[in-house]
Formats: structure tokens, sequence, C-alpha cells
């Protein structure tokens, strides 16, 4: 199975990423986001609950992980990330396909 997680930390090594909620947030709005993963145990949720919502609206990929630590840790983060973006896929690009 394919899991975000390691879609995250292939992207970051080989492509580009942006972490954080108020930067992926802007990047589906700028329609440069390929893949939107965020962490199912943030909280309060309010902070990445919009992001499916706007995700389906600008028909970007989404993906709730479960944890905001190893998502931190994918995305090269000493802390957690509530979510992330994928720019650029980088060598990630046919897992990335395969997650559709």
């Amino acid at each position: 199975m394919i899991d975000a997680y390691s879609i995250v930390e292939k992207a970051r090594k080989t492509g580009k990423i942006e972490k954080g909620t108020n930067e992926v947030t802007k990047a589906i709005e700028r329609g440069t986001a390929k893949l939107v993963v965020y962490a199912a145990d943030v909280s309060p949720k309010e902070i990445v609950q919009h992001l499916p919502v706007l995700c389906k609206e600008k028909k970007v990929l989404c993906k709730e992980v479960d944890s905001k630590q190893k998502l931190g840790i994918a995305a090269g983060l000493p802390v957690s990330a509530s979510s992330v973006v994928v720019i650029n896929a980088g060598e990630a690009e046919k897992e990335l396909a395969g997650l559709k």
C-alpha cells in the first residue's frame, strides 16, 4: 500500500513541499497543490477541517493521515505538522499517480 507519509518524504527530498496549514491553504488556492496531507489528530479540528472542502472545490487530491507527529517527521521537521502540501512530487510522481 502506498502511504501518504512516504510520498511526502520522497517529495521533500526530490521535489517541493510546503508545511503548515496557512501555506497549504495558499497552495490550494493558487492551484499549485498536487496533494494535500493533513493529520487526523490535530487539535482543535478547526485548524484543518477546511482543507478537504477546499481540495474538493479545487479538485486537489487530499489524504488524511493518523499522526501529525509522523507527518512532521515525513516533512523533515523536528516538530509535528498539522498539514503538508506537495507542490512538486519529484521522484514520488508514480506513487502520487497511484493514490488517485
